[in-house]
């Protein structure tokens, strides 16, 4: 588990369809990478909503460092 308290130090590639409401995991705690399950609740870190404008693969990060939240810009 890295500092953010997520397991995972890698992007991961998702096929993602446009004005879908998704939810991306902020806490690292999900089973679900890189998206939200719930389990976030009680730690006070809440998962971020986004949607995307156009349908097609994207890489969201999963090492919780970037600075381009949901998506990957190789920050670790």
């Amino acid at each position: 588990m890295n500092e953010s308290g997520s397991m995972w130090n890698c992007p991961v590639q998702v096929q993602l369809e446009a004005g879908k409401r998704y939810y991306w995991c902020q806490c690292g705690l999900s089973q679900l990478q890189p998206f939200c399950d719930g389990s976030h609740r009680g730690t006070g870190i809440n998962p971020v909503l986004f949607t995307i404008e156009k349908t097609g693969v994207v890489w969201l990060c999963a090492c919780k460092k970037t600075g381009n939240i949901p998506f990957c810009d190789c920050s670790n």
